[in-house]
């Protein structure tokens, strides 16, 4: 049988980047065209906002809102986010929700509550990460380190399609609001704020495809 390699040599790739860059779909598909686990880190910080709201707990109550993290049951499982064994994939995706999880984020105690979560994703044999910090600060070992971006125009309409998709109504210039001001908000907390890793790869997807940022991606991993 081969070894089982040290944990920290089990390879990561952490793809960050601003909402709606399309990060989370390029992570998901290269996660599968390599066999690696996939970590959706907006999504737990989602989950954690959904289950504020419904526990009636305020985005400003940071000592309520770490206690609540440390006490969730969070599971993913075939593609599907689950808070205390009921699939919510959909209502962590209205906009409100991504909203309150960008506010509470900026807490340091908070984040320190899911910072083990995340770190537990990385089994072998690989680990595809997609977040905001994941090559900065939860994964700085990663073997390959991209930052994907996109005008916020292309990032609004992207949202604003997925949004009807989804059945929920949807405004472009409210949509491009949101961006901004979360966009302002990400960069400029004082805990692990929005930035690319020092040795970050830089991905426009402005205009890309899918498929084509999906292998820009995975040939920079098989060229490591």
């Amino acid at each position: 049988m081969k070894p089982t390699r040290p944990f920290h040599q089990t390879p990561v790739i952490a793809i960050d980047g601003p909402t709606a860059s399309g990060k989370g779909t390029v992570a998901a598909l290269v996660a599968a065209r390599l066999g690696f686990h996939l970590l959706d880190s907006g999504a737990l910080y989602r989950l954690a906002a959904l289950a504020s709201v419904r526990y009636g707990i305020a985005p400003a109550d940071h000592e309520a809102l770490a206690a609540l993290v440390s006490d969730l049951h969070i599971t993913f499982r075939e593609g599907c986010a689950q808070l205390d064994g009921v699939d919510v994939s959909s209502e962590i995706r209205a906009e409100e929700v991504g909203n309150r999880a960008s506010a509470i984020a900026v807490h340091q105690d908070v984040r320190a509550a899911l910072v083990a979560r995340q770190r537990a994703f990385r089994k072998e044999p690989g680990l595809v990460a997609d977040g905001r910090d994941m090559g900065t600060v939860i994964f700085p070992d990663a073997v390959l380190k991209v930052f994907l971006t996109a005008s916020v125009e292309a990032r609004a309409a992207r949202r604003h399609k997925q949004l009807i998709q989804k059945g929920f109504s949807a405004s472009m210039e409210n949509l491009l609001r949101d961006l901004r001001d979360r966009d302002e908000r990400d960069s400029n907390r004082a805990v692990a704020p929005l930035k690319p890793a020092a040795d970050a790869k830089l991905l426009d997807t402005s205009s890309l495809s899918i498929d084509q940022a999906v292998e820009e991606v995975v040939g920079w991993y098989r060229e490591r």
